[in-house]
């Protein structure tokens, strides 16, 4: 199949490079020192980073403190400590294979696996999709007063965003992401700061101990097991190893000579890891403020809506110079800024996301703001069906269902990531894809096994909740057999489909090797 993409279309057959127009388009100093060189490197990793504190992220953090105080905040360490493993990984991959993990997965199985991959991958995107939807719309409520059928559909006009973003190039879209990140850091920060959080404590919350797995005590419809599985759903996604695979390869480098490859690998891990830790602090705040910025149990609606009003209300926080500030009106503004910042980072790479998974699967690609246009509109639709079944309701009601969707939406990221990590853990490992050099080292094959299928076990095992969860809170003992049955159906199929993948890619790594070998005995 030709590199080139046929024109004349809207959607297009491709087979090239990963993200065309921006592959390859970033300059890179030579000979300079070390941090002009991590400055030219850096930005692919806060794109990457926005996925590890999205409006998915939100409640279920603050709501972990709120139950549990410090308990959780060794969750949030370790999953972001298997999130800078997975992504250095990832940047590897792209970086000396020169395919994203979609087109090195399809590059070494069927065109039918591709094809499921692909719209299991769509499914993941589009319920964060829907998470960013959800968060934009009620922080264009909250600060504007705009109806929220209004907002729902204002959040679609980002296309327009996106396509201005386009225009200026990926140097300055980095920069972007970046800017909005300071901005949901340093909200999140001022507020932590005003409270005044009992440090030793939280320091203590990130020694890990057998209680964070519990399933006792039961507080507020949550255990510290459904806790730490929240947090842990809510961090680690599969898009993010797609994208990174991706845009790690918009640096220019001389593929021949290894010594850049290896200096791109490790100032692209640098950029990764400065920037996951910063997604790291903000879920640790964010925890914190479930703690330490609201009095014990004063956050009944964990909601958007609830976080909001609570921050608004001096009665519910921890202080008076909380309350005095939140008199003001200032807390709870804030919050809403933050959250419209973190829904915007994450239409951008969503977006991109969309883009590598559709070209590497399925070798076929379309404009960059009708891909915006198709998935925004798809995701509008349950939440618009959600505020409109609602709105004769309690704002109580509103507001719980619209909680639910979004919580409900994240199980498509359970089924999906299984399929991004194991494939990914395995072309890393193989020295077919990577060579000798750039294969992973035995301590990060024993690490990396021990999280993805720690990672894919835990997954599976919070199926049931999730599953649960689409029938509400006051789900009657045969709805709740049902949702176990469909749970451990869905379980088996995921197995079952896990099976297939990993057998295609033993087989088509296998094969690539014996190609390899006969390409080297002929130039013998």
């Amino acid at each position: 199949m030709s590199d080139e993409p046929k024109k004349h279309s809207i959607i297009e057959q491709t087979n090239g490079a990963s993200l065309q127009e921006i592959n390859s388009t970033v300059q890179v100093p030579k000979g300079k020192g070390f941090w002009r060189t991590l400055l030219a490197y850096s930005g692919p990793g806060a794109l990457v980073a926005v996925g590890y504190m999205d409006p998915g992220n939100w409640s279920t953090s603050i709501t972990g403190g709120q139950n549990f105080q410090y308990l959780l905040m060794s969750i949030i360490l370790i999953s972001s400590l298997i999130a800078m493993l997975l992504q250095y990984m990832s940047s590897k991959l792209g970086i000396v294979s020169q395919m994203d993990l979609a087109q090195a997965i399809r590059a070494r199985t069927s065109k039918s696996l591709g094809i499921v991959l692909w719209v299991l991958t769509e499914l993941a995107i589009m319920a964060t999709d829907i998470a960013e939807v959800i968060g934009a719309a009620i922080a264009l409520y909250l600060l504007f007063n705009i109806p929220l059928v209004y907002a729902v559909f204002i959040t679609v006009l980002d296309v327009l965003l996106l396509l201005l973003l386009t225009k200026i190039g990926f140097r300055k879209i980095e920069a972007i992401v970046v800017c909005l990140i300071f901005v949901i850091l340093f909200v999140f920060v001022y507020q932590v700061a005003l409270s005044k959080p009992d440090l030793g404590a939280m320091f203590a919350g990130f020694i890990p101990t057998m209680d964070t797995f519990s399933q006792t005590p039961h507080i507020g419809g949550q255990t510290p097991l459904t806790g730490s599985l929240g947090i842990i759903g809510a961090t680690v996604m599969p898009h993010n190893l797609y994208l990174h695979s991706a845009v790690s390869q918009t640096r220019k480098l001389d593929h021949d000579n290894k010594e850049e490859v290896a200096q791109a690998v490790r100032f692209s891990t640098w950029d990764s890891n400065i920037q996951l830790s910063l997604a790291f602090l903000v879920n640790a705040l964010l925890l914190v403020m479930g703690v330490a910025v609201f009095k014990d149990g004063a956050v009944q609606d964990p909601s958007f809506f609830g976080l909001y009003e609570a921050l608004s209300d001096p009665n519910t926080l921890s202080n008076g110079v909380l309350s005095q500030v939140a008199s003001s009106g200032l807390l709870s503004t804030l919050f809403a800024v933050a959250l419209l910042a973190s829904g915007q980072n994450s239409t951008i790479t969503g977006t991109l996301t969309g883009q590598v998974i559709m070209e590497g699967f399925i070798h076929m690609r379309m404009p960059i703001w009708l891909r915006r246009l198709v998935t925004r509109l798809l995701s509008v639709v349950p939440v618009l069906i959600c505020v409109l079944i609602t709105s004769g309701k309690s704002t109580v009601e509103e507001h719980t269902a619209l909680n639910n969707l979004m919580n409900n939406s994240q199980v498509f990221l359970a089924f999906a990531l299984p399929f991004s990590i194991i494939p990914l853990l395995m072309m890393t490992n193989s020295q077919a894809e990577m060579g000798k050099r750039f294969r992973n080292s035995t301590i990060v094959k024993f690490l990396g096994w021990i999280s993805v299928i720690a990672l894919t076990y835990l997954n599976l095992i919070g199926l049931p909740d999730q599953i649960e969860g689409f029938f509400g809170a006051q789900a009657t003992r045969q709805e709740l057999l049902w949702a176990d049955g469909i749970a451990y159906v869905l379980i088996l199929v995921v197995l079952a489909l896990l099976a297939w993948t990993i057998i295609e890619l033993y087989k088509g790594n296998k094969k690539f090797e014996q190609l390899q070998k006969e390409g080297m005995n002929n130039d013998g």
